[in-house]
């Protein structure tokens, strides 16, 4: 591996030299930015240890110049001056890291052994195989194992009638994509796709989102409103998070349900609508009818025909096609070149069981891409959920309170559920009105 150290000062280039010489590195140095640009084009090293501060060009400069000359080179820039917007300049300019004087030797040579490791997986020594660009469309559902085409074969037995369907699966595992396949694959793709999200709303809200109000209804309502109901027409209506509805609001969908009916809030005239129904829900809803949470009656009624989607951890086979799709999806959106994953950072998404689905292995992979250095995910790249939570009851010598531990635990349910309170209830083993009251005793901002 051959080593370009630039710096003005003779110490550094010298202690710098010796170091990584003995360590059987091939060595060249240059004290100013000129010199060190002539010895990159004539010998073309694999790293080159820059300072920010030169005499003639500013480092910034060397390295906009180092990308643009051979964005395979690796630039570990060093500087004296620890300044935010040099630091941010360096990194969106491509450094793949950026380290304080003095000069901690066992720092930079760590960082130089990433640089090492990150070069040979771009040399396409154990870099796993990702296919680009990506076949897939946004929006599709991704995968060929063979629960994943067992619900291919339901979506094209369901989207040319007007069956009411229930799609059943934990969050994250795509219900939404389900819903949509159903509608624009079929019969209604030209007709309205309405999508509405039970649990994001309180009762009173809900009800006149799903089924609109007249002007005057209640304080504030200075115009007709119409609902989701009406606004879908003879598409379809997506009721996600149906489980989270509230008793009198599941009385009036039974009633769309059984009659293709209702009245808007405040409102006389009967309206009639050709909608077809799609629910979806994470909670196990023969449970709330047990517990009479659910209505019995509804729930038979969404049920005509039930898809129940598997966790990623039931499909692990569909996870390098996952990997693949998001790494060209989030690469494209981020304006990035292609990204490369290695076998190891590969093999920790495959050991992981992904209780958070497709969603957290999108975020996860968003997470590693942006913070990869020279367009290639490692291992440490791969931060999920269960590494993120950590025991932190010694802090700083401290040992936590009861409260502070139920905060906290709290907390972690409420941001693991994405704020969805019916959800955090179930990861909690609480009712909602005792989630409701910690939140409250607890100050809690969601």
């Amino acid at each position: 591996m051959k080593i370009l150290i630039i710096d003005d000062q003779t110490a550094i280039l010298e202690s710098l030299s010796m170091f990584f010489s003995e360590k059987g590195y091939q060595i060249s140095i240059a004290e100013n930015g000129k010199e060190g640009l002539e010895i990159i084009e004539i010998e073309q090293p694999d790293i080159v240890i820059l300072d920010i501060k030169l005499p003639d060009i500013n480092g910034i400069e060397v390295l906009k110049e180092i990308k643009a000359a051979n964005e395979m080179i690796v630039v570990i820039m060093i500087t004296a001056f620890s300044l935010m917007d040099t630091t941010i300049e360096a990194m969106k300019f491509g450094a793949f890291d950026y380290i304080h004087k003095p000069i901690k030797i066992k720092e930079l040579n760590a960082c130089v052994e990433k640089a090492i490791e990150a070069i040979k997986l771009k040399s396409n020594l154990l870099i796993h195989p990702i296919q680009q660009p990506t076949h897939y469309k946004m929006d599709t559902i991704i995968g060929e194992s063979k629960k994943i085409h067992q619900i291919f074969k339901l979506i094209g037995l369901t989207c040319n009638n007007m069956a009411t369907i229930l799609i059943q699966g934990e969050s994250g595992t795509g219900k939404n994509l389900i819903a949509k396949a159903i509608h624009y694959n079929g019969m209604l793709k030209n007709e309205p796709f309405i999508s509405i999200n039970c649990s994001a709303l309180v009762e009173s809200l809900l009800e006149t989102e799903l089924f609109g109000h007249e002007k005057g209804a209640f304080t504030h309502a200075v115009d007709v409103k119409k609902g989701k109901f009406e606004l879908a027409g003879n598409g379809t209506i997506f009721l996600d998070e149906i489980g989270e509805t509230p008793i009198n609001t599941q009385v009036k969908i039974l009633r769309f349900l059984q009659e293709k009916e209702f009245e808007r809030v405040g409102g006389e005239k009967t309206i009639h609508s050709n909608a077809r129904v799609i629910a979806a829900t994470n909670r196990n809803l023969a449970k709330m009818v047990r517990e009479h949470r659910f209505r019995e009656d509804l729930f038979f009624r969404l049920k005509v025909i039930t898809i129940n989607v598997p966790p990623l951890r039931e499909r692990k086979s569909d996870i390098p096609l996952l990997v693949e799709f998001f790494i060209g999806k989030i690469s494209k959106e981020l304006h990035r070149k292609s990204i490369d994953i290695s076998e190891k950072a590969m093999d920790k998404i495959m050991q992981y069981d992904w209780p958070g689905n497709v969603r957290e292995l999108e975020n996860v992979l968003m997470r590693a891409i942006v913070l990869s250095r020279d367009n290639v995910i490692m291992e440490y790249h791969i931060s999920t959920f269960n590494e993120n939570q950590g025991s932190r009851s010694d802090l700083d010598g401290k040992f936590k309170s009861l409260e502070e531990m139920e905060r906290e635990h709290i907390e972690n349910a409420l941001i693991k559920a994405k704020n969805n309170k019916g959800e955090a209830c179930d990861l909690l083993k609480i009712s909602r009105p005792t989630l409701r009251k910690k939140i409250q005793k607890y100050d809690i901002q969601i």
